[in-house]
Formats: C-alpha cells, sequence, structure tokens
C-alpha cells in the first residue's frame, strides 16, 4: 500500500479526489457523443414530472410535459450550481494555509460544477433545437447567486447538501430504471451523478465543520435563513410553473379552457415542489446530518415551513 492509498483509508477529502480522478469525464467525448434529442421520448421520468397528476392530458400530451420539465430540470441545476461553485470557492480559503488535501477536493468540486453549467447550458440549447418556440426561463443565475450568498455559511450549505443529495435520489429511484426516457436525457443525468456523489460527501464535511465553530445564537439564525432559502427557491418555482404551464398551454395543439389552465398550472407546481424542496427535505441521510446539527425546536420550525409548501 503506498502513501497516497494510506492517506485516503483515512481521509474522506483524499477518498473524493481519488473518485473525482477515477469517474472524470468530458461533455462531448462521453456524454453528448454526438447525438440528438427526439421529440418521440420523454426526457423526465413520471416519478420526478408527477405525469398522474396532469389528470386531463393524454399520454403524448404528457410526453411534451416532461420534455418541458426536462428542459426546466436541466436549467435548475444550471442555476443552482452558479452559486454552489461561488461558495465551494469561498470555502477554499479556509484550506490555503492548511489541509492541502481538502483543498485540492474542493478546487476539483469547482472544476467539475462550472463543467456541469456548461452540459446544462448546451442541453438548453439542444432541446430548444426539438421542441416548439416559446419556452421560457427568465431566472438570473447571477442575481439568484448573489441573493443565496447573501445569507449565512450554514444555511448555504444546507441548502446544497439537500440539493446534492436529491440529485442522487432522483438518478437512483426515477431516472436511471425507466426503460422509456430518452437515452441521452438519461446520460447526462447518470455522469451529472457520477461527480455529484463525491460533492455531497464534500458538502457534508465541509457543513459540519462550519457548523462547529457556530454559536447557538448564529445557528439558531442560520436555521431561519435556510427556511428563507427554501421559501425563496419556492418562489423561483412558482413563477416557472407559470411558464411552463403557459407555454404547454399555448403549444400542445388544443384549446385550453381556464379551468384546465388552473389544473395543469397547479399540477405543474406541484411537480416541482416535490423535485427541488420534498424529494430533498424528505431525504433519510438530508434528515440525520441536519438533526444532529439542530435542536428539536429548530427542527420544528423548519417542517412548519416545509408543511406550507403543499
Amino acid at each position: 500500500m503506498n502513501a497516497i492509498t494510506k492517506i485516503a483509508d483515512r481521509d474522506p477529502y483524499a477518498r473524493c479526489i481519488q473518485a473525482s480522478k477515477r469517474v472524470r469525464w468530458d461533455i462531448d467525448d462521453d456524454v453528448i457523443r454526438g447525438r440528438r434529442f427526439d421529440a418521440a421520448h420523454k426526457f423526465l421520468p413520471g416519478g420526478l414530472s408527477l405525469a398522474d397528476a396532469f389528470t386531463t392530458l393524454s399520454a403524448d400530451e404528457k410526453r411534451f410535459v416532461s420534455q418541458i420539465q426536462g428542459r426546466t430540470y436541466a436549467n435548475v441545476f444550471g442555476l443552482v450550481e452558479r452559486f454552489i461553485n461561488a461558495k465551494i470557492l469561498e470555502l477554499t480559503h479556509d484550506h490555503w494555509f492548511g489541509d492541502q488535501v481538502a483543498l485540492e477536493a474542493l478546487v476539483r468540486f469547482s472544476d467539475e460544477e462550472l463543467k456541469h453549467q456548461a452540459l446544462f447550458r448546451r442541453i438548453d440549447m439542444m432541446i430548444g433545437d426539438v421542441l416548439p418556440d416559446g419556452y421560457r426561463f427568465d431566472v438570473d443565475p447571477n442575481a439568484v447567486a448573489h441573493a443565496v450568498l447573501g445569507k449565512s455559511t450554514w444555511a448555504v450549505l444546507a441548502l446544497t447538501l439537500d440539493i446534492e443529495l436529491f440529485t442522487q435520489l432522483h438518478y437512483r429511484q426515477s431516472i436511471d430504471p425507466d426503460a422509456e426516457l430518452s437515452g441521452l436525457f438519461k446520460d447526462v443525468f447518470f455522469y451529472h451523478w457520477k461527480e455529484e456523489s463525491q460533492h455531497a460527501i464534500l458538502d457534508e464535511l465541509e457543513w459540519v465543520r462550519h457548523d462547529a465553530g457556530l454559536t447557538a445564537e448564529k445557528r439558531d439564525r442560520a436555521v431561519d435563513e435556510f427556511i428563507e432559502l427554501v421559501a425563496a427557491v419556492d418562489g423561483i418555482l412558482q413563477a416557472q410553473a407559470k411558464a411552463d404551464a403557459g407555454y404547454f398551454a399555448a403549444k400542445c395543439g388544443r384549446g385550453v379552457d381556464e379551468a384546465e389552465a388552473r389544473a395543469i398550472d397547479a399540477a405543474f407546481l406541484k411537480a416541482y415542489r416535490w423535485q427541488y424542496i420534498h424529494s430533498g427535505a424528505q431525504h433519510p441521510h438530508f434528515g440525520k446530518v441536519l438533526s444532529s446539527l439542530i435542536t428539536e425546536n429548530q427542527g420544528q420550525r423548519i417542517q412548519a415551513a416545509l408543511a406550507t409548501l403543499q
């Protein structure tokens, strides 16, 4: 056993470096491989799109919904990875003159997040080539990043771990098992999953490390800021659900009356809240880590806030 292997055996940061080197991939050579999207395929599985909630739609229309949601799914990940990357780069400062293994792990994390953002920009354009014109995702990732990074590091890392964990859950439980899904779309999130697996470990390590230096008062305020961040995410989801429902109604090829339009809007919002809020909040490991850092009262405040987003 060489020295590097010995370090990796006892250092989770070193293990993340080894895994990062082992699974590293290229956007064109490994993921896209000259392929295009095909509108005959679903882009997002029913377990995420909640297709059954769209009770008035035909099978073909539900496939169109999955494609709209798939495009938004890629755009949301591109959005959140902007602030995640900025926070990770900020955290490297804590390791500049200390643990160089931890520093390398976080620098690799940042490099991979930049690649993921580039991938999702490509995917948005490629899906746009096969879907009707008129789709809109008007959220400014830089404005969102500025707003998120105005909150405490504790709150941002809580949200980040939540996101990284539900990424894993979505791929394993919904995307990978769906045989009817676009092969290209599935590969995008297969390769994304391979690198996000390390990111979730690093998020937890940095969150716990940061938490250890907080006073009880600062942590209590950070819990409130985490709740505020979740509410801000929900605001983005409400706006995008309305935009995507309007796009569907305009491009589905038939008339949609006011009552059905409201139902479609509600179904989009239900799906987006499941995808980006509740699936992460209900993740067993996220709950385990969160509960180890907060009091029972603080946990009740978080659960009460989540209960309003139904």
